[in-house]
């Protein structure tokens, strides 16, 4: 396994994390994405306000899909509440392979530090079943959906991609940790459409893997069921286990869709638990791509779901296509490269909460996505 690249994006984030030091109030710390410890930094400004140093990785394409290098802190507008915020430095990262064929077709010279980066991503499968009377067209479409994924790992995913699979049914199942072995993933992908539990989530069964995990920071054994009840706590408590790996994940969502749906038909997020999820998305770098289980021909109410928890979570909503493999392929591509943003944003001093942000480029022609916002305070 190469691991080089693993490492290589610790570095330039470790030296942000010192410069939190400085900027951080305590408790603070998931304000940027890039920690890397767990030790909380306890440096704070005196006074009525509270500065932090932001972090947000921002995928930028045109309107094909086709990843724009070659940005400046120039290029991008970053505003909270309307204000623009003074861009302090902009990376770009990009995986191995996007590297190297930059390199060989000299197709620009980049004005920004250039980065390699790992990809992450998780295949997560929703069962339908307990959520429709189609059972038997819910189960062909789970099927079909792990076995272009299987395709994708064994014909496209590279060397350095780290992917997990994971399902839900009842509760959240983990079927495959973050990992290289093509091998493991497709005996994974055997078992996740049909949410097929082979070892659970006991300490005494997880292996040591040699890069990141998400079993290791989840609920153990049986609490992993008390904890995710219902998906909106399943995908909570996965982006919280995901959070601990650095850097963008990107999480391919098969699903017909969930949520509330009011007396017009129509898709209402539940408040209970919709905005919590989605801001523990955001906070933990997960993007969600929901892939719609539903066949091309078929409108459904919670196509409405699907769009809003990819929107609100910097990824993208994916309907009426002909085959699964299409839209694993569109998030491989837009994922070889991405921008990593800084600024400073000030708080009052002993307020919490979460802080909407919004991210445009100054040429419109460019289509930008990125995490609705960040956690501040002592409650971030």
């Amino acid at each position: 396994m190469n691991q080089l690249n693993h490492r290589t994006v610790l570095a330039p984030l470790a030296t942000l994390a010192v410069c939190l030091l400085l900027a951080l109030p305590a408790g603070a710390q998931n304000v940027q994405q890039a920690s890397t410890g767990s030790q909380q930094p306890s440096g704070q400004f005196e006074g009525q306000v509270e500065v932090a140093e932001v972090l947000l990785d921002v995928l930028v394409t045109d309107k094909d899909g086709r990843v724009i290098v070659g940005l400046d802190p120039d290029d991008f507008v970053v505003e909270e509440d309307g204000e623009a915020m003074e861009i302090t430095g902009v990376t770009f990262y990009s995986n191995s392979v996007f590297q190297e064929n930059l390199a060989a077709t000299s197709a620009q010279d980049l004005n920004v530090d250039r980065v390699p980066v790992d990809r992450y991503f998780i295949l997560f499968f929703h069962d339908q079943r307990l959520a429709t009377n189609q059972i038997v067209q819910a189960n062909r479409q789970q099927l079909e959906a792990a076995r272009k994924a299987r395709r994708w790992v064994r014909e496209e995913m590279l060397p350095t991609d780290w992917v997990a699979v994971v399902s839900y049914d009842a509760k959240l199942n983990v079927h495959a940790d973050f990992t290289h072995d093509k091998a493991a993933l497709l005996s994974a992908l055997e078992d996740a459409p049909v949410a097929r539990d082979r070892k659970g989530n006991w300490s005494s069964r997880i292996e040591e893997t040699p890069g990141p995990s998400l079993r290791e920071h989840l609920p153990q054994g049986k609490d992993l069921g008390k904890e995710t009840r219902n998906i909106y706590e399943g995908l909570e408590v996965l982006a919280e286990a995901a959070g601990h790996t650095i850097g963008r994940k990107n999480l391919m969502f098969f699903s017909r869709g969930f949520g509330e749906i009011n007396e017009f038909g129509i898709y209402v997020p539940d408040s209970r638990y919709y905005y919590d999820m989605a801001e523990t998305l955001n906070e933990n770098n997960v993007a969600v791509y929901a892939i719609d289980m539903t066949p091309p021909e078929v409108s459904h109410s919670l196509e409405n779901a699907l769009n809003t928890l990819a929107d609100d979570t910097g990824g993208r909503y994916y309907f009426n296509f002909n085959n699964f493999i299409n839209p694993m392929r569109q998030v491989a591509e837009e994922n070889t490269g991405y921008y990593l943003l800084s600024y400073r944003a000030t708080h009052p001093a002993g307020e919490s909460g979460f802080q909407r942000v919004k991210v445009r480029t100054t040429n419109p022609g460019f289509k930008v996505k990125a995490r609705d916002g960040y956690l501040f305070g002592e409650e971030g």
